[in-house]
């Protein structure tokens, strides 16, 4: 059974995460370490959806931050998402605010460190011009046609902030892939299952036909693999 379209009214409590193409600056200071502001979110600025049921506009709107920034989240600059944190909200090396453009950072970085001296590098010479924040959704509303999601506040609490090559369409990830399965209904699951079950292991005479040339002891294992993934049951005739 197919969902309707009032399921994406549904608020999921998986990370989610959205990318900006934005102008970070850079600056070293005479201490040898290197100072990164920017913004990782931009608000009240419409962009592309997509889900299981097509393509759906989403802003996050202005104030979207003001609740999470005043429960001092611990929150850490990464580079994709991933790897050791470069700086900290709570060393102090990271500083989150939301302003009239939306989340600003400024981030003291330690460039003795390999990774980030290469972050800082990249970042100067124009190389890398994107920024992502991880965080979840904690208050929204959609449109009567559920072709608009307004995003009125987040929660970016043990969530990141990270510069990113390019910022991935969460439609295409497998992170979000991960969250529609998990939010498929038994029917659908049920049906998804089966489709994948065929495309995996497929019929024994196809894997008969790919057996030719093979020795006996292989032909012999894919056999047993067929009858396997399809056990004969009696019929009591």
């Amino acid at each position: 059974m197919t969902k309707p379209i009032s399921a994406r009214a549904e608020l999921s409590k998986a990370l989610q995460t959205r990318a900006y193409p934005v102008q970070l600056e850079v600056r070293s200071n005479s201490n040898g370490t290197a100072t990164v502001e920017g913004y990782a979110s931009v608000t009240e600025s419409p962009y592309d959806m997509y889900d299981w049921a097509g393509k759906y506009v989403e802003i996050i709107h202005r104030g979207a931050f003001a609740k999470t920034l005043s429960e001092h989240p611990q929150v850490q600059l990464l580079l994709n998402h991933g790897g050791l944190s470069m700086a900290y909200t709570n060393a102090g090396t990271l500083r989150l605010a939301e302003d009239d453009t939306g989340l600003h950072i400024g981030a003291d970085l330690n460039t003795k460190r390999n990774d980030v001296s290469d972050m800082v590098a990249a970042l100067g010479d124009g190389n890398i011009d994107e920024m992502s924040f991880a965080f979840r959704v904690t208050a929204h509303t959609w449109s009567p046609d559920y072709d608009q999601r307004d995003i009125h506040e987040v929660d970016i609490h043990r969530g990141d902030v990270s510069v990113v090559n390019f910022g991935a369409n969460p439609a295409t990830s497998a992170a979000l892939r991960a969250q529609f399965l998990d939010a498929l209904g038994d029917d659908d699951a049920r049906q998804l299952y089966e489709r994948l079950g065929a495309r995996l292991n497929p019929p024994p005479q196809i894997i008969a036909a790919d057996t030719r040339g093979m020795s006996v002891g292989l032909v012999a294992a894919y056999a047993q693999r067929a009858r396997d993934a399809f056990p004969v049951t009696s019929t009591g005739i």
